[in-house]
């Protein structure tokens, strides 16, 4: 005879759960959105004031080869910074939920277990694209401009989500791993050359051989070039495969750091306060 699983048992009941548990904690981040703005502020801080010193500032001695403007240059490249950078705040808070408890009281919870990484993640996507349309806005603004259809656009939008989404779970981890948010904070200094040494601001054929080696290899470079690309900006290069290959490293890279992080940002979550 066959036992008959408990409704809450089914595996379509428990994939309901997981969906609407993890729509719960969206909705808590976005709660918390609304409620203090000066968070998007803060982290478009960064952002703004590197565009105010790199394109006016410095933009008129900026050379990048081939004739190119420095202003379409530059903006794809704080874009893909942009969502680089996003990755610490997502450490950040983590690790502040985690030091008040608030992690445990949801492990304390009858709530499916992967809710609060998923939802993390989901709610961490909505934020990113709202601070990208923000910043998009703000290039316009300056006068820049693309010089592709609305579906090359789109598309651009795409990859750098994409970027961001994979390195939500290495913020994860990160918060997951540090003690508190102290600790997290101080990690902000080995973040920025993740930013920093890339296509972002300048093209990497022109830095040192073993700097530019760096910097064409690191997926934030990838994803840079590629919407150059799609918004029509010539893209300065020296000639390198992973140069040349730029869309294909920009869809790469992020699956690569997603199953790498993914599953250390769930197992130690399920390790915590053991």
């Amino acid at each position: 005879m066959t036992t008959a699983l408990p409704t809450e048992n089914r595996p379509e009941r428990r994939v309901y759960w997981a969906l609407a548990d993890s729509w719960t904690i969206v909705r808590r981040e976005l709660t918390h959105l609304v409620k203090q703005p000066s968070l998007i502020a803060w982290q478009l801080g960064f952002p703004i004031v590197s565009v105010l010193l790199f394109v006016y500032v410095f933009g008129s001695a900026m050379n990048v080869g081939e004739g190119t403007d420095y202003k379409s240059y530059a903006m794809p490249g704080m874009f893909a910074m942009t969502m680089a950078f996003g990755f610490m705040n997502t450490a950040m808070a983590v690790a502040i939920d985690k030091e008040r408890g608030v992690t445990d009281r949801f492990r304390s919870m009858p709530m499916s277990p992967s809710a609060v990484v998923t939802g993390r993640g989901l709610s961490d996507v909505l934020h990113a694209a709202l601070d990208l349309l923000v910043l998009m806005v703000i290039a316009l603004v300056i006068g820049w401009r693309s010089n592709t259809g609305v579906v090359a656009g789109l598309v651009a939008f795409g990859l750098l989500l994409w970027l961001r989404f994979a390195l939500i779970w290495v913020g994860v981890w990160i918060g997951l791993k540090v003690a508190n948010q102290e600790a997290a904070g101080n990690l902000f200094a080995l973040a920025f050359p993740f930013g920093m040494v890339s296509s972002v601001f300048t093209p990497p054929h022109l830095m040192p051989d073993w700097l530019g080696a760096i910097a064409m290899w690191n997926p934030v470079s990838a994803t840079a070039n590629a919407i150059r690309e799609l918004y029509g900006t010539p893209v300065a290069t020296g000639g390198s495969w992973v140069e040349q290959n730029s869309a294909l490293m920009a869809v790469v890279w992020p699956i690569v750091i997603t199953a790498v992080f993914l599953p250390l940002a769930v197992r130690r979550y399920q390790r915590l306060s053991r």
